[in-house]
């Protein structure tokens, strides 16, 4: 599963192990790094932030999971284009344990390319793959450069938040049709795993209304188009 919190947050440790002890067996939790490192210092200034963050995530012991950087869409006030932001965020990368997963999401489409993609690939950091409006739909992504840049790859169904909350404010049933993105995403999750590309993915009500829904709705077509279910190593869970 995927915790939301720790974006608000640092979490103890103590609410790390809770979160463990709660996890069945065969599952892992993957968590954010506070916004605090993402989105208010940006990386400037956030080593201790980061530490401890790091540190607190060490007590979920085998069960924890791909560790995501999430970052806002950044206005060219910030950075005029993303070169300065691969300057910033190398370090960074470079400081991160090796025996830890990690991945790195962005929202601003024109940053998408080979030094994005290069940089993650020389640490080993996954580039976050997410169906969001403001970023190429996934056919359109894996017609470019190669987006996988680690042994693993991170998938988020964020949908459109406004939209939907613009038709509903309760998330216990599906209120947009997505049969005919999911054949899409599920040829794309069919190419990652024949490169034996193992993959976390999450969904999040906003995609269409009901995460739970949502994941039914991708067994669905992965079996009509396949005759059996994902491999393991590709279902899908909830998330925020």
């Amino acid at each position: 599963m995927e915790i939301d919190a720790t974006f608000y947050r640092i979490p103890s440790a103590a609410q790390v192990r809770s979160w463990a002890s709660k996890v069945p067996e065969g599952f892992s939790i993957a968590t954010k790094v506070p916004q605090v490192i993402t989105h208010e210092k940006m990386l400037v200034g956030a080593e201790d932030d980061l530490k401890a963050f790091l540190g607190a995530m060490d007590e979920a012991g085998e069960k924890r999971g791909p560790i995501l950087f999430q970052f806002p869409y950044v206005r060219k006030g910030t950075f005029a284009s993303v070169d300065p932001f691969l300057a910033r965020l190398e370090p960074v990368l470079a400081s991160l344990p090796r025996d830890k997963r990690f991945a790195v999401e962005i929202r601003n489409k024109t940053w998408l390319g080979e030094p994005l993609f290069d940089l993650l690939r020389a640490h080993g950091v996954a580039y976050a793959i997410i169906d969001h409006p403001w970023m190429p739909p996934v056919a359109q992504l894996m017609k470019g450069p190669d987006p996988v840049t680690a042994a693993f790859a991170y998938v988020r169904w964020l949908g459109d938040r406004h939209a939907i909350e613009a038709k509903t404010e309760s998330w216990d049933r599906l209120i947009v049709d997505r049969t005919k993105e999911m054949k899409l995403w599920v040829d794309a999750l069919a190419m990652l795993l024949d490169r034996n590309i193992e993959v976390f993915g999450y969904f999040n009500n906003h995609y269409a209304g009901h995460a739970p829904g949502s994941i039914a709705l991708l067994r669905e077509t992965w079996r009509a188009r396949f005759g059996g279910p994902p491999a393991r190593s590709a279902r899908p869970r909830t998330g925020a």
